[in-house]
């Protein structure tokens, strides 16, 4: 993609001089693009040129100076906020509430925009970017924003001068890349050639008065003569955007890949600590990035702490993505008594903070009643709930299991509304193998429900502090002394 560099400044010269120089002196070129000898001979019209100069030079400042607030804003407008906001409209409307799948040929497109909106996020913003850009000099404010090089250009000229200051670099670009291709197939003399040509080219660009048409003539012809001479090491401006989208997309997935990777929320099992809805952000660094298509590592930090909330592949339908938090490590024994764990023999602490309930909405409205905790495991506080009516559906006692090496022991939050290690395999119970992990949760991104976008969700971190649903908040007192009550104990003993 073209950049906004500023121009090639050199001193003024007639349109038609350099077109075919031989006075150019490869060795002794100025910073500005013109050879010294041209140069040195300008500079003998004396005092009324550097008054011009001078001239120049202030109002050059001065307009500088009053248009920054206006590019800034343009440039932040167009390319970071425009782009943006239509990426989430797209999304948003390719992500219709509830779980209906869409019928037809094209049922597949909102299946990926649900399942991965971060990667099409990305490449939609890049696409929108880059159709932008290219209407970059018709958008409101590119008159007064768009940095075009002088103040006095013509408007209708500045996507032509634009075109000529690309041309400039990218030419020089090319001879400094393939200097020795390009002498070997076409000679120093061509080479002169063309760098006298774009030195023409450049005195037009800053000629005070600047000379439309004579600009206009020597830039077609300078767009003939670096095609004919540079074309095969010149890449389309159409090559370039797709350049760009390819790149866009090969970088969100490899983020996705390595980095962090987007989820949804589809059941309540993590309630209160997950929503029905919430979008959340997984680092797939915190235990070693996976190789794609293996079961190994680039390196690895396992296991995952007690407390940690993870992201894995269902252990009976790999396939499937489940998120839990970690109870029991490797070699430890597990048993839950009426959906509380006890860890080789030690009862995971909690506190209770009173009664809460929440309505399911998915699959009709269905009320849940029961108790709210704050349970200490390891390094973290959480809250837990053990919803009344569902508890008739849980053993009052489960286990022992026993965590086997390289593997972990996951729970619900939402203890008797959980599909966990402790129902797996057909009640028998399973662990979450170290292969399958996924990545640990950071926080909410985005939390979206049968009722709309519930902003209140917005940047909510998965651990951490526990934080009380806006239904629960006259539990606030009890929460806060609960916390002060933190006990001082809350790793248990080794296992095997």
């Amino acid at each position: 993609m073209k950049t906004d560099e500023p121009g090639r400044a050199s001193d003024p010269v007639d349109a038609g001089d350099g077109l075919a120089s031989d006075e150019y002196d490869s060795g002794n070129t100025s910073r500005r693009g013109l050879p010294e000898k041209r140069r040195e001979g300008a500079s003998r019209d004396g005092a009324s040129q550097m008054k011009d100069s001078t001239s120049d030079s202030n109002f050059g400042v001065a307009y500088t100076m009053r248009s920054r607030l206006a590019r800034a804003f343009y440039w932040c407008l167009w390319f970071a906020l425009m782009p943006l906001v239509l990426a989430v409209l797209v999304i948003w409307a390719l992500s219709p509430a509830g779980s209906a799948e869409i019928a037809g040929p094209f049922g597949w497109i909102p299946a990926v925009v649900r399942s991965q909106p971060v990667p099409v996020g990305i490449a939609l913003f890049t696409v929108f970017d880059v159709f932008l850009w290219s209407l970059r000099h018709r958008l409101p404010l590119a008159r007064h924003a768009h940095s075009a090089g002088r103040p006095d250009l013509p408007p209708e000229m500045r996507s032509a001068y634009e075109r000529a200051r690309s041309l400039i670099y990218e030419s020089e670009a090319i001879l400094a890349k393939h200097h020795k291709a390009i002498q070997r197939d076409l000679g120093s003399q061509a080479i002169a050639n063309v760098r006298a040509s774009l030195d023409a080219l450049g005195a037009l660009m800053n000629r005070t008065p600047f000379d439309g048409a004579g600009f206009m003539d020597t830039l077609d012809r300078v767009e003939r003569e670096v095609d004919v001479r540079l074309g095969r090491w010149r890449k389309s401006e159409t090559r370039e955007y797709v350049e760009a989208i390819v790149m866009a997309v090969a970088v969100a997935f490899a983020l996705r890949t390595f980095v962090v990777e987007a989820f949804k929320i589809p059941s309540g099992s993590m309630i209160p600590s997950l929503m029905v809805g919430d979008h959340i952000f997984v680092n797939k660094f915190s235990y070693g990035p996976a190789i794609p298509y293996t079961t190994s590592r680039v390196w690895t930090s396992m296991p995952p702490k007690r407390g940690d909330v993870i992201v894995f592949a269902f252990p009976e339908h790999p396939e499937q993505d489940f998120i839990k938090r970690v109870v029991a490590l490797p070699g430890d024994t597990l048993e839950a008594k009426k959906g509380h764990p006890v860890i080789n023999g030690w009862t995971v602490p909690s506190c209770l903070l009173g009664p809460w309930s929440y309505v399911e909405a998915e699959g009709g409205a269905m009320q849940h009643e029961g108790d709210l905790y704050v349970e200490y495991l390891g390094a973290e506080s959480f809250l837990t709930f053990y919803d009344r009516a569902s508890a008739a559906n849980i053993p009052e006692y489960q286990g022992p299991f026993v965590a086997k090496p390289g593997e972990v022991w996951v729970m619900g939050d939402n203890r008797n509304n959980s599909h966990d290690s402790r129902m797996w395999f057909v009640g028998q119970g399973g662990g979450v193998p170290f292969a399958n992990i996924r990545g640990r949760a950071l926080f909410v991104w985005l939390s979206v429900s049968d009722t709309g976008i519930d902003l209140s969700r917005e940047g909510v971190p998965v651990m951490g502090p526990p934080r009380l649903p806006p239904s629960a908040a006259r539990l606030g007192q009890q929460l806060a002394a609960c916390m002060r009550q933190r006990p001082a104990v809350t790793v248990p003993p080794l296992g095997r």
